[in-house]
């Protein structure tokens, strides 16, 4: 390999495609600034993930397009393709992508509240075989941070703020997607993020220069590990470095995927971990997103140039930049002499060792035909709908709400009304109904910045008019409220005047009612405490779970229904 091929492939870079199969060969740069063809023949890049949400044999026709063009290069070296996850109900650019196509299940979060292994790993096993059919070989997921702050915006991606719980159900979602080993029928597991990304200061993201610090103000540092130990013994091919920079801890205040101390002194060196290191996207170059600028994500080394960023992030012990493609930038620093060759060989090394264990080289292809009869297979479909009533959780049942008997006269709001009037009659005005569902959504406080809006931060708690407006239907009709929990809302008033209160972390109108009609069990716990009051919240230590005074509903609650 020239050094310029090996330069190529450690760069994990981002791909869209147009909604035909073809491949974008065009760009205005407000998303990504390069196409296709000049990111595999012009770069030598074969490591990318795919944005957006598209048909399943259209995907299945772009990956062939993608791999014929790696073919054409002078190695041949076959992409490797990856996915942000694609199961749930969460549409955000930066982190994951609704089901589409794909078999719908409950956030990570919803499979925590069922709480059971071997479902994990029904649905882990259910992901590995519609990836395979499209082409996706890497799954940019689990994300086992623990859910610690409650404001932080990932936690519904996260199995909640049990460690011990977050260890067995990692345990079973690496098997399902790798098998008992990695080979030609695996997705390899990239295990996200290292050392664990929950103790965010005031919650803010790393993502964003304000939310870079992440802090230990209880001691709990340990904890947080936990859950990637179980990961690297039940042997996941990958690990990501989150972006966040310590502050007060015994390691180097920079951000985790330039840290020595935490890459190679602790995840290679004092847990053995030898598989694939890939930082967290954007790094090393300033980003435009949306049209909008974004600073190169180098807390701690936003002083030095693109250069030194990736000089510290090898020596760090990282093999792969996630969401760049400057392969000039390693050639320049090995002909300068400030990181020697060798050091690009191990890396490379173990990146192409990968692709041969998972049988790329041997069949890069897939069959477009196969990829539109697995993906979103009725099978898949129903064990998806299944878990979404699993995960559902009664939080409070008042006067025996629940389960609903009758065809009642029903008020919705936030429901599909041609869902609802399945199961009752129903009515434009409160005061004509028997009964009111609500859907309601955590709050959040709105952001200015596009891509940043995405991330939903700040406040648990409802604005005064939107809780007044709420409250004044749950006083108008008895209220079945079910509020979706992708961070721990606050929401004392609520609790106390609904008639019932159901937590939900993606689930359907259908299942929702079926729950409250008594035509299906919720057996969901909370994955992490509900705080009375943003005070509480406030007073709480970021990295300690469940750590608010007094909460309305602790973790692990949830009634039998």
């Amino acid at each position: 390999m020239t050094l310029e091929e090996k330069a190529g492939q450690l760069f994990h870079s981002m791909l869209m495609m147009n909604p035909d199969g073809t491949p974008v060969t065009e760009t205005d740069g407000s998303m990504l600034p390069l196409t296709t063809p000049e990111l595999i023949e012009g770069r030598l890049l074969t490591h990318f993930n795919l944005l957006g949400t598209y048909g399943a044999r259209e995907m299945a026709l772009w990956q062939n397009a993608v791999q014929e063009m790696a073919a054409a290069t002078r190695l041949g070296i076959p992409v490797t393709l990856s996915t942000d996850p694609r199961h749930a109900f969460t549409d955000n650019v930066g982190a994951s992508f609704n089901s589409g196509a794909f078999s719908a299940w409950p956030e990570a979060l919803g499979l925590a509240a069922i709480g059971d292994p071997e479902l994990v790993f029904s649905f882990a096993d259910t992901v590995r075989r519609e990836y395979l059919a499209v082409g996706f070989r890497v799954a940019l997921h689990p994300q086992i941070d623990l859910a610690s702050e409650p404001r932080w915006s990932r936690q519904t991606g996260t199995f909640g703020s049990d460690a011990k719980l977050t260890g067995e159900l990692v345990r079973a979602y690496v098997r399902g997607l790798q098998g008992e080993e990695l080979g030609p029928d695996s997705v390899s597991a990239m295990v996200k993020h290292f050392p664990g990304g929950g103790p965010q200061k005031d919650g803010e993201d790393p993502h964003f220069a304000h939310g870079k610090e992440q802090v230990y103000p209880g001691g709990m540092r340990d904890l947080h590990l936990e859950p990637f130990k179980a990961a690297i013994e039940a042997g996941c091919a990958q690990m990501m470095p989150y972006y966040g920079q310590p502050i007060g801890t015994d390691w180097e205040e920079v951000g985790f995927g330039f840290n020595q101390g935490v890459v190679s002194g602790l995840l290679r060196e004092e847990l053995g971990f030898d598989g694939i290191v890939c930082t967290d996207w954007g790094l090393l170059t300033d980003s435009s997103i949306f049209g909008q600028h974004h600073p190169a994500r180098a807390w701690g080394l936003e002083h030095l140039d693109v250069a030194e960023r990736a000089a510290r992030s090898l020596e760090a012990g990282c093999d792969q930049f996630g969401g760049e493609q400057c392969p000039e930038v390693i050639v320049e620093l090995v002909r300068s002499g400030r990181i020697p060759e060798s050091r690009i060989d191990g890396s490379v090394s173990r990146l192409l060792r990968e692709k041969f264990r998972l049988g790329l080289f041997e069949n890069p292809y897939v069959d477009p035909d196969a990829a539109a009869e697995t993906v979103g297979r009725a099978d898949f479909t129903a064990l998806g709908a299944a878990a979404q009533r699993r995960s559902l959780t009664v939080l409070t049942n008042r006067d025996a709400t629940l389960p609903v008997t009758g065809r009642p006269k029903l008020f919705v709001r936030g429901v599909d009304e041609a869902t609802a009037g399945i199961y009752g009659e129903v009515v434009a005005d409160p005061a004509a109904a028997d009964l009111a569902v609500l859907r309601l959504r955590t709050p959040h406080e709105p952001r200015e910045n596009l891509f940043e809006s995405f991330f939903h931060s700040g406040s648990l708690a409802f604005p005064e008019a939107r809780l007044a407006t709420i409250l004044a239907l749950l006083d108008a009709v008895p209220t079945v409220v079910c509020i979706n929990l992708e961070r721990a809302a606050v929401i004392p008033e609520i609790a106390e005047r609904a008639a019932a209160l159901i937590a939900d972390y993606g689930a359907g109108d259908a299942a929702l009612l079926d729950v409250a009609f008594g035509r299906a069990f919720a057996e969901g716990r909370l994955p992490f405490e509900l705080p009375r009051s943003m005070a509480a919240v406030a007073a709480s230590r970021p990295d300690v779970p469940n750590d608010t005074a007094d909460p309305v509903f602790p973790h692990g609650h949830g009634l039998a229904l």
